[in-house]
């Protein structure tokens, strides 16, 4: 197999060959055909992230065809396409595995981050924790769905009843969940980097009722705030947008430090909460929705030799949508 490792902290990803690797017990081999690059791959190249252990392979948001099955494997096949989440395994042990929180698992572990991922031709996971993706769509265009989708489900899920969201950060996450959102029929402000024209415009292709810079205000109190660029200072801006009784929910794994704010913006029952991870219902209950909701996921596809390219264009703004690696 070949893939782009990270050998250090803040170094270019390096290319590296090694043989193809062999299922365990319960584990299936996957042929990569396409990955996402996410927000998360930054931070685990940028060192941002605790315990990376070197070198490793990132990558979460991988769609492939099932090539090798490891001892017990039943729910998948050989030939089967599936897709490869950032939660990769969880103990079933713990308390929040026991109480339906295995997005809290004390000893989990993630692609990408603690075990190898897509960034490669070929990857290993816990067949568990692969989805079935059927056969419709195209496998750049569902490389998105794998992490932006399904933490924006879990966001959008977490925001409540909200019907006037503000999305701040209008990327990959950011675009996916506007249109979930407008499916069910909610109002959407998207909020984006100051000039980003592009950002905006994509935001009022895919429904959304204004499209603005995150440091202007919105045209009416918000219920919600969905916060997924990783910006401290936008915690305090979304509670001066969202109305007494809203909520506000920052979506990243990582985040610059929050300034301190007057306990004014933050009276009146207003909520600041966070997003971890991802549970299995929530993916099945988010492709489900998917598939009612026509999401169109909008991407620029890098060869798998420029994941370099790819993450820098993701750190200095330059994308609208997604970026995607194919090997």
């Amino acid at each position: 197999m070949h893939a782009m490792a990270l050998l250090a902290a803040g170094t270019p990803l390096t290319p590296i060959e090694r043989p193809d690797p062999a299922p365990g017990s319960g584990e299936v081999r996957i042929k990569v055909n396409a990955c996402g690059v996410c927000r998360t791959d930054l931070h685990v190249v940028d060192g941002e992230l605790p315990d990376i252990r070197y070198p490793i392979i990132p990558g979460h948001e991988v769609v492939g065809r099932v090539e090798a099955l490891g001892d017990g494997v039943a729910a998948l096949a050989i030939g089967m396409r599936v897709g490869v989440p950032w939660l990769g395994f969880t103990c079933g042990e713990c308390f929040y595995c026991r109480s339906d929180k295995e997005n809290l698992c004390d000893r989990p572990k993630f692609t990408g981050y603690t075990r190898d991922g897509g960034f490669a031709s070929h990857l290993v996971a816990d067949a568990r924790y692969c989805f079935p993706l059927g056969e419709d769509g195209e496998d750049a265009a569902l490389a998105p769905l794998l992490c932006a989708g399904l933490i924006g489900w879990r966001s959008l899920v977490i925001a409540g009843e909200a019907r006037r969201i503000g999305i701040y950060g209008f990327g990959a996450a950011g675009h996916i969940v506007a249109q979930m959102a407008r499916s069910q029929g909610r109002t959407i402000y998207a909020f984006t980097r100051k000039g980003d024209e592009e950002a905006q415009k994509l935001a009022r292709a895919l429904g959304a009722d204004w499209a603005g810079s995150s440091d202007e205000g919105p045209p009416e109190e918000l219920d919600a705030a969905i916060i997924y660029a990783p910006v401290g200072p936008l915690v305090p801006a979304a509670l001066r947008a969202v109305r007494k009784g809203g909520r506000v929910v920052c979506a990243g794994i990582h985040m610059s430090d929050i300034p301190s704010f007057p306990y004014s913006i933050l009276w009146g029952e207003r909520q600041v909460v966070s997003v971890a991870n991802l549970t299995r219902k929530d993916g099945s209950d988010f492709f489900e929705a998917v598939a009612r909701a026509n999401i169109q996921t909008h991407t620029t596809v890098f060869p798998l030799a420029r994941a370099n390219e790819a993450l820098s264009a993701l750190r200095d703004g330059k994308l609208t949508g997604a970026a995607v690696l194919r090997p």
